[in-house]
């Protein structure tokens, strides 16, 4: 499942890197996905799996990615497990 919040909170600079980070240690402590909002036209040639609502995880033995894209190189990816 892919889930992009950005568009529910902004730009914040330099602290999107940990906004991200913890809207992920949330999904996997609630079991569920924040939706992407505004996604209107999913391409159907590339079938994802975005939610537009929340969505409840299949397994209590999720793993999670964060990813941080800046600019210049300034990048970053986290990875998440309930333990």
């Amino acid at each position: 499942m892919i889930a992009a919040t950005k568009a529910s909170t902004g730009h914040l600079l330099g602290g999107a890197g940990a906004i991200e980070a913890i809207f992920t240690i949330l999904a996997l402590k609630q079991q569920q996905v924040p939706p992407t909002i505004n996604l209107d036209n999913q391409d159907p040639a590339i079938p994802l799996n975005v939610p537009r609502a929340i969505a409840r995880l299949q397994r209590p033995e999720a793993v999670a990615i964060s990813n941080s894209f800046g600019f210049g190189g300034h990048n970053a990816v986290l990875a998440f497990r309930n333990i």
